[in-house]
Order: C-alpha cells, then sequence, then structure tokens
C-alpha cells in the first residue's frame, strides 16, 4: 500500500506549487485585439521678458555756446514682448526752457512727441540699441555753469 501512498502524496504536495504564477508569466502574453498607443504632449513656456541692458548718458551737462545744452543717451533694451515696448522720457526740471530730441527711426522704431516728453516705441521683440541726440535751451537762468541730467525714461510693455 506504501507503493500507491507514495506517488499519492508526492502529487498532492505539488498541486500547490502550480497554482503559485510564475514571475515571467505576465510579460508573455500575446494581445491580438486593440492597439497599443501613446501621445507626449510638451509645452515650452517662455516667461516674458524686458530687460534695460544699458542706459548711459552724463550725469553733469557742461553749457555749449550760448548757454544751451546738448548729450547723447544710449539706451539698449532687450525684450521678448510680441507687440515690443514703449520709452517714455520726460523732463524732470524746470531750469529747461525747451527740448530737442532725435533718433534714427528705423525698423518701426517711432518718436512722438506726448504732453510732457517724447515716446519713443518698437514694434517687435528684439534687442534694441538707441541713440538719443537731446538738445535742452537753457531758461531764463543764463549764469548757470552745469546741469544734472534732466530726463526721466520710463519702459512699458505693449
Amino acid at each position: 500500500m506504501t507503493r500507491f501512498l507514495r506517488p499519492l502524496l508526492a502529487g498532492l504536495t505539488s498541486i500547490p506549487l502550480l497554482l503559485i504564477p510564475a514571475p515571467g508569466m505576465g510579460e508573455s502574453l500575446l494581445v491580438t485585439q486593440g492597439r497599443a498607443g501613446a501621445s507626449l504632449d510638451f509645452r515650452i513656456i517662455i516667461p516674458p521678458i524686458m530687460r534695460v541692458l544699458e542706459n548711459s548718458h552724463p550725469s553733469q551737462l557742461v553749457p555749449v555756446v550760448g548757454g544751451d545744452w546738448s548729450a547723447e543717451q544710449r539706451l539698449v533694451v532687450l525684450s521678448n514682448m510680441r507687440r515690443g515696448f514703449c520709452v517714455t522720457l520726460r523732463m524732470n526740471t524746470s531750469d529747461v526752457e525747451a527740448w530737442r530730441l532725435q533718433t534714427e527711426q528705423t525698423g518701426g522704431i517711432t518718436l512722438n512727441p506726448v504732453s510732457d516728453g517724447y515716446r519713443l516705441c518698437t514694434p517687435r521683440p528684439g534687442r534694441y540699441t538707441l541713440l538719443l541726440q537731446h538738445e535742452f535751451e537753457a531758461s531764463g537762468n543764463g549764469d548757470m555753469q552745469s546741469l544734472r541730467w534732466p530726463v526721466q525714461t520710463d519702459i512699458t510693455a505693449l
């Protein structure tokens, strides 16, 4: 009887081992229906930038013949604003009677007088080097030896 029990006991003890899944079984399945697919959606966001790289001008103006002043302002602006930017230049002293401003208006740059100064605008993003030529006429004080820089510069994104 032991001759019959031995194979039966061996078979009964090995049944639980057959119920445990093998580690590679999940990877070896074959799928015949449907399609595998994936999609990626990348979005690159560039933050708005407006940076004044240079705003150089003399801090003191010495009068030329006739008591008037003249100076050049160099303004370098880097912007990625889609519609460009505007620079508003305003007089911040009462020692100046009249003020004239000239600059090269290339690449769509516009220069317009406004009630309290000038407005210079650019139509698109980029790096702009603006050379602004200022001429100031002295008010009734003809005895002034020098003048502190009289222009305030404000930049606005469009």
